[in-house]
C-alpha cells in the first residue's frame, strides 16, 4: 500500500538480511540516522495491523486507507526525537490511536466490521476471536445473525471498555502496552477488559454455548502479560 510511495520517495532498495533481524526500535533508530530501509522493514511489518486497528475504529476503508498514511508520515516527521527507552509499538499505537479520536471529534456515527483478518500472521477474524473455535454456529445465516448481535453489542459497552477490548482484541496489544498508550494502570486496563466481557456476555446471553473462556485467560494473566 505504501511500500511504492516510501521507495520512490527514498529510491529504497531491497531490504538486506541484517534489516529483517532487528528489532523494531533498532530499526527506528536506523531511520532515523538516515537508513530508508530500516523504514521499509517497519512498514512492512506494522502496515497491516495498524490498519486494522484503524479501519475498525472509523469503519470505512478508505479513510482507514488515509489515516493509515498519515499515521507513517507522522512517524518520519517525528522520527528524529524517537527515543529507544520507547517501545516502537507502544509509540506507534499512540500515533494511531490520537489520529482515529481527531478524526472521530468530526465524523458523526460509528461502525465496526468484524470480517477482516486481525493481522498479517493471524488470518482469524475478529469474529472468531470472540466466538469460541471449538463451537462454532453451524448455518451462514446463524452466523450472520450473530455478527450483527456482537456488532450491535459492541456498541453498547462505553467508549473505555470498547477502547480496550479492541486494541487487545483487534491489535494484539499486550496489557502492559495499553496501559502506556492510555497512560493509565495496567490493573485499569485489565478490569475494563473485564467489564467488557461481562458486559458483552450479558447482551449475548442467548449465545451461552459460546464461552469467552480464551479472553478471560487473557484478562487474568499477569500484569507484565
Amino acid at each position: 500500500m505504501l511500500l511504492a510511495i516510501v521507495k520512490g520517495l527514498f529510491g529504497a532498495k531491497p531490504e538486506q538480511a541484517p534489516h529483517e533481524e532487528q528489532s523494531d526500535e533498532e530499526l527506528m533508530l536506523a531511520y532515523a540516522a538516515g537508513d530508508a530501509r530500516a523504514f521499509e522493514v517497519l512498514l512492512r511489518r506494522h502496515e497491516r495491523p495498524v490498519f486494522n486497528f484503524i479501519y475498525r475504529s472509523v469503519g470505512r476503508k478508505d479513510i482507514a486507507e488515509e489515516l493509515l498514511q498519515d499515521v507513517f508520515l507522522r512517524v518520519i516527521r517525528n522520527a528524529a526525537g524517537y527515543q529507544q527507552s520507547a517501545k516502537f509499538t507502544t509509540w506507534l499505537y499512540t500515533i494511531a490511536r490520537n489520529i482515529c479520536i481527531d478524526k472521530s471529534r468530526k465524523k458523526s456515527g460509528r461502525e465496526l466490521s468484524l470480517d477482516k483478518p486481525v493481522g498479517d500472521e493471524d488470518k482469524s477474524t475478529f469474529l472468531d476471536r470472540v466466538s469460541d473455535p471449538t463451537n462454532q454456529i453451524s448455518t451462514d445465516h446463524d452466523r450472520d445473525v450473530f455478527r450483527k448481535r456482537l456488532e450491535w453489542a459492541l456498541e453498547q459497552l462505553p467508549e473505555d471498555q470498547r477502547e480496550v477490548f479492541m486494541m487487545r482484541e483487534v491489535s494484539d496489544l499486550k496489557f502492559r502496552e495499553i496501559a502506556e498508550i492510555l497512560e493509565i494502570p495496567v490493573p485499569t486496563v485489565k478490569s475494563r477488559m473485564r467489564y467488557a466481557l461481562e458486559a458483552l456476555r450479558g447482551h449475548l446471553a442467548e449465545y451461552a454455548d459460546h464461552s469467552f473462556d480464551a479472553e478471560d485467560e487473557k484478562v487474568n494473566t499477569p500484569a507484565g502479560g
